[in-house]
């Protein structure tokens, strides 16, 4: 494939193409992935580092909080620096970062690397905004949803690929292994995508002022960000009360039989070519509202799955595929939306909005302990199902006269 170079807002002279799409989306799932691999081996790296409790729980909240300021301070220069250059190097630090956790000999050494992972795998949120820029307007959704669904089956599939590896070999082999195909996915990048340079010019410092600006004026980035913080929060809630549940004497599976279930809510992720689909149609509306409410289905039904059957395990693996729907759909939906916005500030939109997805994950993460601790899956439910309750009653304030808005 021939290199070209392109500006911010300039239109390619085609479609991007179905290969460059799928290297994309394969680009954002191997990255996103980075993020979860230590759920499942924060046992045995706790142990084999000789990490108190206390700061094993760090290992999953270091690396988030490395991935929350890359939002805030690294994925906003794709509007001011070379995309392509940018995006290899944030890959390439990924991959010198898993092989600092794959090496290290000591608690420290693994925690900053740790911090580091998240930090550099916010190159996802630069390819995303990158691939949204090659699209013509027309076919915008529909490249971002599926660009997007690599990124949520990596996700997905982080979890069991780490768990089913480790049973078979060290928790080391994982980091080695994940470093050693940054490395190739930078390679093939390079030899693939065009360079993209924007137009601004700007000092850093006036950069990152410039998003406060833009989250105080976007309507449509605050309500997305309402929206989908509320959503994830459902999400994050679900997968880290879950396991819980199914481990629990009630289910007793154990953590292969989770990491089949945590496979099999992968499937969610096909809804993220069906929503940039309907987005492109004009339906971001009705998608959006329509994502809410499976959500809203997915906690009901999940609250009648506490006695262990058969028929409460299949309502739990429908109520994980109906929720990853819901939540797959209304995030295509949101970067659909601020995507059309102002290409210029592209990549600033993109992190603030991430930035509040986020947020809400970690609310939701935070809660589904709690909530599961005190009072089982019954409260536990009860609380998933008031995130997308009320993201959707937010919604629907979109209908006021003077407030509604085409765009989100």
């Amino acid at each position: 494939m021939s290199i070209a170079t392109t500006a911010e807002g300039a239109r390619a002279p085609q479609a991007i193409s179905p290969l460059l799409t799928f290297l994309f989306a394969a680009t954002c799932g191997l990255v996103a992935a980075n993020l979860y691999y230590a759920q499942p081996l924060a046992g045995p790296i706790s142990l084999e580092l000789g990490m108190s409790p206390a700061a094993a729980g760090l290992i999953v909240t270091l690396t988030q909080i490395g991935y929350g300021l890359g939002l805030l301070f690294l994925v906003p220069l794709g509007d001011l620096l070379e995309n392509r250059r940018l995006m290899i190097g944030l890959i390439l630090a990924a991959g010198l970062a898993l092989l600092g956790a794959g090496f290290s000999v000591t608690a420290g050494l693994f925690l900053a690397s740790s911090l580091a992972i998240g930090l550099a795998s916010v190159a996802v949120q630069v390819v995303v905004p990158f691939a949204a820029g090659m699209a013509p307007d027309h076919a915008r959704g529909r490249v971002v949803g599926n660009v997007m669904s690599g990124l949520m089956i990596g996700i997905m599939m982080a979890r069991p690929f780490s768990s089913f590896l480790s049973e078979f070999m060290s928790w080391r082999a994982v980091y080695f292994i994940t470093a050693a195909l940054m490395a190739v996915i930078a390679i093939v990048l390079r030899l693939n995508i065009p360079e993209r340079r924007p137009v601004a010019r700007m000092r850093y410092g006036a950069l990152l002022a410039s998003m406060a600006r833009l989250a105080a004026t976007e309507r449509v980035l605050q309500r997305r960000a309402v929206y989908q913080a509320g959503m994830f929060a459902a999400f994050s809630l679900f997968w880290t009360a879950s396991p819980l549940l199914l481990a629990s004497p009630a289910f007793g599976l154990s953590q292969t039989g989770i990491a089949l279930f945590a496979l099999a809510g992968a499937a969610g992720a096909i809804a993220s070519p069906i929503a940039g689909r309907l987005a492109d149609r004009g339906l971001t509306r009705f998608a959006t509202i329509a994502a809410m409410l499976m959500a809203i289905v997915a906690f009901l039904i999940s609250h009648v799955a506490t006695d262990g059957s058969k028929l409460a395990l299949g309502l739990m693996v429908a109520a994980a595929i109906i929720l990853d729907f819901g939540v797959t759909t209304s995030l295509v939906c949101g970067q659909r939306a601020i995507y059309s916005l102002s290409p210029e500030n592209r990549s600033r939109l993109n992190g603030l909005f991430m930035a509040f997805f986020f947020a809400g994950g970690a609310v939701g993460s935070a809660l589904g302990g709690w909530a599961y601790a005190t009072g089982g899956w019954e409260r536990t439910s009860w609380v998933g199902l008031a995130f997308p309750t009320l993201a959707l009653l937010a919604l629907l304030t979109e209908f006021r006269p003077g407030r509604a808005t085409r765009k989100s």
